[in-house]
């Protein structure tokens, strides 16, 4: 079996069935979103597919790969994941187990404005892993937030061909461009809609509801020194404790655009706490 499933299709470059400005939250580390779309997304799943969970096999979710820091969609594959398995209690079966696809590599290139070819030439430079013989007989249930130009979806189905995975597969969206009349730059429109610059990646950062993803990682040591100095000066000692450790879990210090930004922290007070 490999199916997909979307909740909203996106046929219109201007009319929409979900919240551009919640989406746009929720890309740069709202997890209140992430949660909100999680249960909007099984419930709209359940409602048309709910034999798909009809199996005695086990189920396994899995977000889009990512290296050491989470992508937005890995928390709504949480959040899913939390709504799946009180399902799976209520019919009396075991819960869902969660994994991931591991990348070796990572880039500073802006996904949303890349075309399909575009973006599958640069993810296709990139080495994934996964765990053939632990997804073998399973059900397995790949979530991401959004498709544009199916490339992740492409490069999945390609490694799972790689490895010979003997298992189900269901692609899993929360939106989905079905009008390919529209440029797949329309992303970016979503991801930008609220979140325009860096004093709205502050009051994002200030929420209680806040946690990094790799977006918003790379959004801010990515930035010019001098928006950078005003969002450091800004947010908590913890979120710049936070930020120099992924940084550099996902060896973001041996990219040279975010060399400065890095050294930064590093050479400051504000990491090691003197």
């Amino acid at each position: 079996m490999n199916k997909r499933y979307s909740l909203h299709k996106i046929n219109s470059a201007s009319e929409f069935s979900f919240s551009p400005a919640e989406y746009s939250y929720f890309k740069y580390g709202d997890k209140f979103f992430a949660e909100k779309f999680a249960k909007e997304l099984f419930a709209g799943f359940i409602a048309e597919h709910q034999d798909i969970l009809d199996t005695d096999k086990e189920i396994v979710v899995l977000p889009s790969p990512y290296m050491a820091i989470p992508t937005a969609s890995n928390f709504l594959c949480f959040y899913f994941k939390k709504h799946l398995d009180f399902y799976l209690f209520q019919k009396g079966k075991k819960s869902s187990i969660i994994s991931k696809i591991n990348r070796n590599h990572t880039y500073t290139t802006d996904y949303g404005t890349l075309s399909f070819e575009d973006r599958k030439n640069l993810i296709a430079n990139d080495t994934y892993y996964l765990d053939k013989d632990f997804l073998r007989g399973k059900l397995c249930i790949f979530i991401d937030d959004i498709k544009i130009t199916g490339s992740h979806e492409f490069t999945v189905n390609k490694i799972l061909d790689q490895y010979s995975v003997n298992a189900d597969f269901l692609f899993m969206y929360y939106a989905e461009l079905t009008n390919f009349e529209i440029d797949p730059k329309i992303e970016n429109y979503f991801n930008y809609y609220t979140v325009k610059d860096v004093q709205d990646v502050v009051e994002v950062m200030s929420k209680d509801s806040f946690q990094y993803n790799t977006r918003i990682v790379k959004y801010i040591l990515g930035l010019d020194s001098s928006n950078f100095d005003y969002l450091t000066s800004k947010i908590k000692k913890q979120h710049l404790d936070d930020l120099i450790e992924l940084a550099i879990s996902n060896n973001y210090h041996l990219l040279k655009e975010f060399e400065n930004n890095i050294n930064t922290l590093t050479q400051t007070e504000i990491y090691y706490g003197n």
